[in-house]
């Protein structure tokens, strides 16, 4: 599955921000088993603990942190910062405030490397227009309709046949852990499975050695495939960033 750590840490630090959440319960579902550091927060030259990154947060007046997911051709949500874009493309994710952003680098199981983005005197980026959770449900349901009609059609379970086991179970699939007590429990049910489908498109993308996948074949995939992962993209994000109204 997709790790998504920036959106853990824009659906951990909002419910912290907003006095959801202890400090501690938020620090330790940030961190796991596993070593945070984060260099370039205001005011400290050197790579600091992931939760001094909270504290500079609420220090900076920050009320809402969001998930931003860019991709080539689609960067809505990043604010026009010199270096900004870049970096966030590179590591597929961003959380972005009013006066911050953090970018995160996986460096293994065990660290992952944050960079902080200062956004002073930068025009905040409108954030991109997010549709419900039963929208970002939906949607889901007729990407995998349509999606798996198609691979079915170019017999992508010769391909890998671990792709048709996956659609089986998505009725199945269990929800995502590791959100807020009080996140919407339709955010769950749709991340987990949007963090499913992420596997079906890791698989059906990656062309089993010795496969007779024709050119044709591979660009009907890819075609097939599109609507699935946009579908995948957006879900993500409404998930991470519910928040109660």
């Amino acid at each position: 599955m997709h790790d998504h750590p920036a959106g853990r840490f824009a659906v951990w630090a909002t419910a912290w921000l907003a006095g959801r959440t202890s400090y501690d319960e938020a620090l330790d579902a940030l961190l796991g088993d596993t070593a945070h550091r984060v260099a370039g927060l205001p005011g400290t030259p050197e790579a600091v603990p992931l939760g001094w990154a909270l504290t500079a947060l609420r220090g900076l007046g920050e009320r809402r942190l969001r998930l931003v997911l860019p991709v080539p051709g689609d960067v809505r949500g990043l604010p026009a910062v010199p270096g900004l874009a870049p970096l966030a493309l590179e590591a597929g994710q961003a959380v972005v405030g009013n006066r911050l952003a953090l970018v995160p680098e996986d460096l293994g199981p065990e660290a992952i490397a944050w960079t902080a983005v200062p956004l002073d005197g930068t025009q905040p980026a409108a954030p991109p227009v997010e549709g419900t959770l039963r929208q970002a449900s939906g949607e889901l349901d007729l990407a995998v309709g349509d999606a798996a009609r198609t691979l079915a059609s170019l017999d992508l379970a010769r391909w890998n046949p671990e792709v048709p086991a996956l659609l089986a179970g998505l009725a199945a699939s269990t929800r995502a852990p590791g959100l807020p007590p009080d996140h919407d429990p339709l955010a769950l049910s749709v991340l987990g499975r949007a963090l499913r489908l992420a596997r079906v498109l890791d698989l059906a993308m990656a062309d089993a050695p010795g496969a007779a996948v024709t050119t044709a074949q591979a660009a009907a995939r890819d075609d097939a495939l599109r609507p699935l992962a946009h579908a995948v993209r957006e879900a993500i994000v409404a998930a991470y960033n519910w928040v109660p109204r």
